[in-house]
């Protein structure tokens, strides 16, 4: 592969999950990378496919290629792994991944949190690797770009927790909110549940319905308390759609000012994020890394609305496993990536 900005640098990136929803969405955009290159696509239920069979839209892009199973040999020759697996895999292989010290970005939730006890508690399951736990930087480059930029492993934040923390953290760390007093309600696609076959999520149960699910105990709640290190009540809801978040977050207010103004603030240099004055919409930010955000003080209730809209499946997901891949390898942190939606 031939670049004008890396010339023929090819870094050859293995997926391990390639088959489902956010590994089509990472070869989708790998494939105009001028610098990652898929190398190895793995997926297990599979393997031996060609990649059309599971990303008919991916066809004319990946014509010659097919799905692999994971073996003894499978990290041979291999600069990256991204892994797009379901929680709990992770844990089974990310020391034969860092003892070979290959950069890895993990999009499970195996890795994001600080302590074993935390992920036992809102997974229910104890910890296979926390001795790895510390090895992670969690993967918000907004937040942590200085860390992600000279780690080795990195595990990407959660979708839900992706939207809620960017829209809640600048206001937190300015003083504004009571961190004690979050509340997050925040509607996805139904891709965010992923390819996998399941009553709840059928086109039957999902059409003309609007639901919430996870009350009081959705997982990502441990991600956003880490990350802004307050209190959230979360509460996630589905909608009949494919992709998009919309998180609408509330705090007491504790400080004087406009939020807008520290939003604006808090995200000037920042190349996906865009602080807008309207209400933002999922269909602005679709088949993005972009994410839109926008803040009320509302002084009748004392309190501060916050919202943010990101692609579940790309700023969710796909887009900032590459936007942290992309830091971690001295690579411009926008290759391969826009904040730019596909509207209408």
């Amino acid at each position: 592969m031939q670049s004008a900005a890396y010339g023929p640098l090819m870094i050859r990136t293995a997926i391990l999950g390639a088959s489902g929803y956010v590994g089509g969405e990472l070869l989708r955009l790998l494939a105009a990378h001028p610098a990652l290159v898929p190398a190895k696509l793995f997926g297990e239920s599979k393997a031996g496919q060609p990649v059309s069979s599971a990303h008919p839209h991916l066809a004319a892009a990946f014509a010659d290629r097919s799905f692999e199973k994971f073996g003894d040999r499978a990290l041979d020759d291999v600069d990256l792994v991204f892994a797009a697996l379901p929680h709990g895999h992770s844990q089974r292989l990310a020391a034969t991944i860092l003892d070979r010290q290959i950069p890895f970005v993990d999009l499970g939730a195996d890795f994001r949190l600080n302590d074993s006890a935390t992920y036992e508690r809102w997974y229910g399951d104890a910890h296979e690797a926390p001795e790895l736990l510390d090895r992670f930087v969690y993967g918000i480059p907004e937040l942590h770009r200085d860390a992600i930029r000279s780690a080795k492993a990195v595990a990407a934040a959660g979708c839900y927790a992706t939207a809620a923390i960017l829209a809640l953290k600048p206001l937190v760390d300015a003083g504004m909110i009571d961190p004690a007093s979050m509340i997050v309600d925040a509607a996805s696609g139904v891709s965010g549940a992923g390819r996998e076959a399941k009553e709840a999520t059928g086109f039957s149960n999902v059409d003309g319905s609007f639901a919430a699910y996870g009350l009081v105990s959705h997982r990502h709640t441990a991600e956003m308390e880490m990350a802004t290190g307050g209190t959230v009540l979360f509460t996630p809801h589905l909608v009949p759609m494919t992709r998009g978040i919309l998180a609408t977050c509330y705090a007491t207010t504790t400080g004087e000012g406009d939020p807008l103004d520290f939003l604006r603030v808090a995200y000037a240099d920042e190349p996906f994020v865009h602080v807008t004055d309207q209400p933002p919409a999922t269909k602005w930010v679709a088949g993005s890394n972009g994410v839109q955000v926008t803040a009320r003080r509302d002084d009748r209730t004392g309190r501060i609305l916050a919202l943010s809209a990101i692609d579940n499946l790309g700023k969710g997901a796909a887009g900032q496993m590459i936007q942290c891949a992309n830091l971690m390898l001295g690579l411009d942190e926008g290759a391969g990536l826009s904040p730019i939606g596909v509207f209408p």
